[in-house]
């Protein structure tokens, strides 16, 4: 019998893979991840970790499996947490959920697993994997879940072959509607229980206030930008560098609307916190300034600063789930993108050259962010990803 260690985390999806899994026959054992201790920042009314390894364990005895616990936190500060702080010191922001599967739950959670004898580790992700044979290799393959509200995948967009060859993902191929239904049927204590939100473990924070336990406010000015700025350019040009390239706005620019408490806390297309008003239209981020702690905006959410039809990756941060499809410099070719969370699958071409990887889209889009994760996919499978360099 295969033995599964799945990472309970006290909420349904976890709950009712675990149910699925014994179902199929695993020999399956729950294991609770606490991953952060302190709750600077943590806003009033979430949950803290404790109530979820209550949860966690009341399912367990009801599935009548075994429950362990692992404390996580030492690794979770220094690969997640710190890369998280050193990124918005940077002016950039970080994707900490990707970071967290890709070496937490994948990688520390996946040696603790092994520790227990597990042939595999499983999430309650929406998202799926299929294994095929080709050539007398054998590779895995990460697909979109079922559920086109809750698709995941994007989360598991640093991945390896390695690590997907450990992974199970038992509800990938439900809706959160059937999810939920199950966990009802089988009287599970999380069938109600609200979904988790907020950074990965750490729950949802006022990121200013999270933020200060090492990067120190400074007060500086909010420039307002005028959609006829000279500088903006046509989205027509054949140079990949120059089309990736963001704005680069100066003080002199634009006019004074307001101040802030660092630069570090704000990112691209960001409408709230700005405590500026009177303005005929909303204010969004269109740049930020960590050197010269400015913040540029502009009005509505039409801006031309905020716009962009193409990003760079550089070549390190190039990540291939499937490395048997990975291109190389002078090779192009046509994918579905998507540069955040949810955001609906775009056309456009990935164009690979020795100054690492763009994006080109079809259509210009909003708020391309230094620091998230682009991805690729070809139809439902995701085939790569990198970090956004500019």
């Amino acid at each position: 019998m295969k033995r599964v260690v799945i990472g309970l985390s006290g909420g349904v999806d976890s709950s009712v893979a675990a149910y699925l899994l014994k179902e199929q026959g695993y020999d399956v054992i729950g294991l609770f991840m606490r991953n952060w201790h302190d709750t600077t920042g943590t806003l009033s009314g979430d949950c803290p970790w404790y109530d979820d390894q209550i949860f966690a364990e009341l399912v367990a005895k009801r599935l009548d499996i075994p429950f362990r616990f692992v404390d996580l936190s030492g690794p979770y500060r220094k690969r997640v947490v710190d890369y998280m702080f050193s990124e918005y010191e940077k002016g950039r922001t970080p994707n900490p959920d990707v970071l967290c599967n890709r070496e937490i739950k994948f990688d520390a959670f996946l040696e603790e697993a092994l520790r227990l004898g597990a042939d595999y580790v499983a999430t309650g992700h929406y998202c799926r994997k299929e294994t095929f044979t080709q050539e007398g290799s054998t590779y895995y393959r990460l697909l979109a879940g079922c559920d086109p509200g809750k698709d995941q995948s994007y989360f598991l967009c640093q991945l390896s072959q390695k690590q997907l060859s450990r992974a199970l993902f038992p509800i990938g191929h439900l809706l959160k509607s059937e999810v939920r239904r199950i966990a009802a049927e089988q009287k599970l204590a999380t069938a109600k229980r609200k979904d988790s939100q907020g950074i990965c473990f750490v729950g949802k924070v006022d990121l200013p206030t999270f933020l200060q336990q090492k990067l120190e406010p400074h007060r500086g000015d909010i420039i307002e930008i005028s959609a006829s700025w000279p500088g903006y350019r046509e989205h027509t040009s054949q140079n990949l560098a120059e089309l990736a390239a963001p704005y680069r706005y100066r003080r002199d620019a634009g006019k004074k609307v307001g101040e802030h408490n660092g630069a570090q806390y704000y990112t691209i297309g960001q409408r709230k916190g700005l405590c500026v008003g009177g303005t005929p239209e909303p204010l969004f981020i269109i740049a930020t300034d960590v050197t010269e702690n400015i913040i540029y905006v502009g009005q509505g959410a039409q801006h031309p600063g905020l716009y962009r039809p193409a990003l760079h990756i550089r070549p390190d941060e190039m990540h291939w789930v499937r490395p048997d499809l990975q291109l190389h410099p002078g090779e192009e070719r046509r994918f579905r993108l998507r540069i955040r969370y949810r955001q609906p699958l775009q056309n456009g071409r990935l164009i690979v050259n020795d100054e690492g990887g763009y994006l080109l889209f079809d259509e210009p889009q909003r708020g391309i962010t230094a620091g998230q994760f682009a991805v690729w996919y070809d139809g439902e499978e995701l085939i790569g990803s990198g970090v956004i360099d500019a």
